[in-house]
């Protein structure tokens, strides 16, 4: 898969249509590997800790998951490049996989959130086969699977796993945890979870297209989110804009 730099993160050169082919050969194929969604605040917490950084590199795939780094990507020659939401690609993955019987497992948020979730799927997408869910209880770090999750997983033999911890807590939890679930892909997806289960607003689609989601939630969750988008989107454009220079 092409890949493009952006801040020293290699983002995958991909729109929907190409994310979802990705991970149907990965499920084809019964490959083992994570899929990160890296929106600007991904690339500035990969930016400030190398660590972070590497387990982000490392994945099968990572989806320019803001508009700001599907643009950086068409820049750089990329032109099928788009924004590859995670919401959306999560959505577009229950509905087309019906044809390939992917079977689903989430793993994230509460109970009543992936109850929520999982009726929300089946009422949109009948025919889709979710085999599980686990709300693990909060915890501040990731940390190994015990051996009766790993079984619990395992057991009913998943193609994907939905990871909702929020990043970069889900990256670094599916790079921990990768080799000793059978499941071929594992995707990081953030709030969708709370999205498709009707329990936080998302941004209208305009506020989408014009680069402004991250306004709406910052109004939605100012003080969880401010440190997050205003002080992150500020060191992202400083960052760009220094790269830029030196480079001339």
């Amino acid at each position: 898969m092409k890949t493009y730099p952006v801040l020293d993160v290699c983002i995958s050169a991909v729109n929907g249509d190409l994310a979802f082919a990705a991970i149907r050969d990965m499920v084809s194929s019964r490959t083992k590997g994570y899929v990160c969604v890296a929106p600007v605040s991904t690339i500035v917490d990969a930016r400030v800790d190398v660590n972070y950084r590497d387990i982000v590199n490392k994945a099968a795939m990572v989806t320019p998951d803001g508009m700001p780094v599907a643009l950086l990507g068409r820049l750089q020659g990329f032109k099928d490049v788009r924004r590859t939401y995670g919401p959306d690609l999560m959505l577009k993955t229950c509905d087309e996989g019906r044809a390939q019987g992917f079977r689903h497992f989430f793993y994230g948020a509460t109970r009543d959130v992936c109850d929520r979730l999982e009726h929300n799927l089946k009422v949109k997408f009948p025919g889709i086969i979710v085999v599980g869910k686990i709300a693990p209880p909060y915890e501040r770090n990731v940390r190994p699977l015990e051996a009766d999750v790993i079984e619990q997983i395992n057991a009913v033999k998943p193609d994907i796993l939905w990871v909702g911890l929020g990043s970069p807590k889900q990256d670094l939890w599916m790079s921990l945890n990768r080799a000793v679930l059978d499941v071929p892909v594992m995707i990081g997806i953030g709030a969708a979870f709370d999205f498709h289960a009707g329990v936080k607003p998302q941004a209208p689609r305009w506020m989408q297209v014009c680069a402004l989601e991250w306004f709406f939630r910052l109004c939605s969750e100012p003080r969880r989110l401010w440190k997050r988008y205003l002080v992150g989107n500020f060191l992202f454009l400083f960052w760009l804009i220094r790269k830029a220079l030196f480079r001339k």
